[in-house]
């Protein structure tokens, strides 16, 4: 069958299927793309001649950055509990450099993403092209060399022939929920429209299936042996709860042996919120309850979980607790010197059988106890007559749905959505905490609508991100997906401001405003309108100035009909205590008093730090 590359790389990502549990999906449910040189000639043309519209079997989406493609689809792949994802094609040069941030989100985040840059001319027949990187070291070397650390695969196919080796390859990694992440195909202009006669079992129908690793039987029978030695144990939910459909199986275990069950980002919604076992988010944007627990527990029982230093509280949080770490990928299951029992979450829980075991009764009321403390403090913040971040969220909670979806990833929102938030589905939750990229959220948001368009979509962005990355508002009018951005002005980066003055920086650079008279950025406020920009974008906009107004806004936005930017500046006010450490190095010396006293708190938080050894 005689094609370009382009138009068979297209033809072979329109036949993969991944299947898991006997139910199959596509592999790439379709192309977001912008186009210039280096991928219109070949991939664009490719496109076109299938005829790409969104009821054929591989849709194009038109897409504003490149960055913010890939986010997309990040937020598709997670909410389709990365069994499926999208394909993201650029030009060479900044348009493949701007996918370099999606990459390493994606990859960090073990989300599959499938990247197509457009690369130089691999005959080097016109040496240099526009936006060519030229090294007189290594002349093989191109912009696209900058996603090798951030991708799980990453290959440059040079002749048509290597394709047929790097696609099933690369498939592979898109599909093993242990390795996946980025994957990077990168893909010479000159080479993209060269013709091959292609084998036709190249198109066959191929279907991934996605393992379900069970428990080797030795590592299962340490693990039950540790669980019954236990009288104080914890459970930390992590993303691979979800992404493994876990979750009716660990409220069962949980619900069995009394064991209570702290959530980080990733995992937040894996219990509903008012579960008897649920303890809400741990860490250092945990709650009060589970971080009390974590220090006095004798055993924390990962399940799909990182250990990312926001859920060990840069390991001062656990005391002299054993790990048990159950996770798909060895490499995270080795964590903490914990005993490890690789195998998908799902069939581990099901494994693990305890018996008549259950955890310390009074360990049991003590969970119960503290998180019906916490959650009146929940109920105490989240209500007032001023339009505090807590209050602001605390409204959204409570007009969403169980079944709508949050959206959020940056600033100081998913520390409190962390602790304030009230799930009730195992997929409402979104929160991108796991590179916290700025700029994650609406382009996050569209993707997650992409992937379930029945829910619907609360993206939470503060002005900082939005300001770093709004367009793909223009992408979702464009395409008539329909997501409520509830956009939250505090006229700087509180987060970062928080952070600074706590380490002796004087909140330098975060906030928004004009040069004052001695050329400090400490003069009168900038005279930037963000909802007349969500406006001018297509959306519509609804501003709040009001806890009465926001509700009615909220509703509005809720019940219409396209995107809809709801507008609400914010106010000081308290928020949700932590109750966690961090680890941000303060400076050892300073002619500063501040620095010099939070140096001092900082020598003294350190010494908590265990080597897990």
């Amino acid at each position: 069958m005689r094609l370009t590359v382009a138009q068979a790389l297209l033809r072979f990502l329109a036949n993969q299927w991944s299947e898991r549990d006997g139910v199959e999906h596509r592999l790439v449910a379709g192309c977001l793309g912008i186009f210039g040189h280096g991928n219109v000639a070949g991939i664009g043309q490719a496109l076109a001649e299938r005829g790409a519209g969104t009821d054929g079997d591989l849709p194009y989406y038109l897409a504003r950055n490149e960055q913010a493609m890939v986010h997309t689809a990040v937020g598709y792949a997670r909410a389709r509990n990365r069994l499926s994802t999208f394909a993201c094609t650029s030009s060479i040069g900044p348009g493949a450099t701007n996918m370099v941030t999606g990459a390493a989100l994606a990859t960090i985040n073990r989300i599959p993403v499938l990247l197509l840059p457009g690369d130089v001319f691999a005959t080097r027949a016109a040496d240099p092209v526009l936006q060519q990187l030229e090294d007189p070291r290594f002349p093989d070397v191109t912009v696209n060399d900058a996603l090798r650390p951030v991708s799980r695969f990453f290959d440059r196919i040079n002749r048509p022939e290597q394709l047929l080796a790097a696609l099933p390859a690369a498939m592979r990694v898109l599909a093993d929920p242990a390795e996946t992440g980025a994957v990077t195909l990168a893909l010479p202009q000159d080479v993209q429209a060269e013709a091959y006669d292609w084998p036709e079992e190249l198109f066959a129908r191929r279907v991934w299936h996605v393992a379900r690793p069970v428990p080797e039987p030795a590592a299962l029978a340490r693990a039950v042996e540790l669980v019954r030695r236990s009288r104080r144990p914890l459970i930390i939910a992590g993303g691979g709860v979800v992404y493994s459909e876990a979750w009716e199986t660990l409220a069962t275990f949980a619900a069995d042996h009394g064991v209570p069950v702290g959530e980080t980002q990733a995992g937040k919604g894996t219990l509903p919120y008012d579960h008897p076992c649920a303890v809400g988010a741990i860490g250092h944007t945990g709650t009060a309850a589970a971080n009390d627990l974590a220090r006095d527990a004798d055993l924390v029982i990962g399940v799909g979980t990182r250990y990312t230093d926001f859920t060990t509280a840069s390991r001062t949080l656990f005391g002299e607790a054993a790990f048990l770490n159950v996770n798909v990928a060895a490499f995270d299951a080795a964590k903490h010197s914990g005993e490890t029992l690789v195998a998908d979450a799902r069939e581990a829980l099901r494994a693990l059988d305890l018996g008549s075991w259950s955890a310390d009764p009074g360990w049991t009321a003590r969970a119960t106890r503290l998180t019906h403390d916490w959650q009146e403090k929940v109920s105490l913040l989240t209500i007032g007559e001023a339009l505090t971040q807590p209050v602001v969220l605390g409204m959204v909670n409570e007009v969403a749905r169980p079944s709508d979806v949050v959206v959020n990833a940056a600033g100081s929102m998913p520390g409190d959505l962390h602790k304030l938030w009230r799930a009730s589905d195992p997929k409402s939750y979104h929160v991108e905490y796991g590179y916290s990229c700025m700029g994650y959220e609406i382009a996050g948001g569209l993707g997650v609508k992409l992937a379930a368009p029945e829910r619907e979509v609360f993206v939470l962005v503060g002005d900082g991100s939005y300001l770093m990355m709004a367009q793909e508002i223009a992408t979702a009018v464009q395409e008539g997906v329909k997501l409520v951005v509830v956009l939250v002005d505090n006229r700087g980066f509180a987060s970062i401001g928080g952070l600074s003055e706590s380490v002796g920086a004087g909140r330098l650079g975060t906030a928004y405003r004009m040069r004052g008279a001695g050329g400090a950025l400490d003069g009168a406020l900038l005279p930037v309108d963000l909802a007349a920009n969500a406006a001018s974008l297509g959306a519509g906009v609804i501003r709040a100035d009001g806890p009465e107004s926001l509700r009615v806004a909220l509703t509005k936005a809720r019940e219409a009909v396209g995107t809809t930017v709801v507008y609400v500046e914010t106010v000081p006010g308290p928020g949700p205590e932590t109750t966690a450490w961090w680890d941000v190095p303060v400076a050892e010396v300073s002619g500063l008093p501040e620095a010099r006293r939070a140096r001092a708190a900082y020598e003294q938080a350190k010494r908590d730090q265990r080597p897990y050894l």
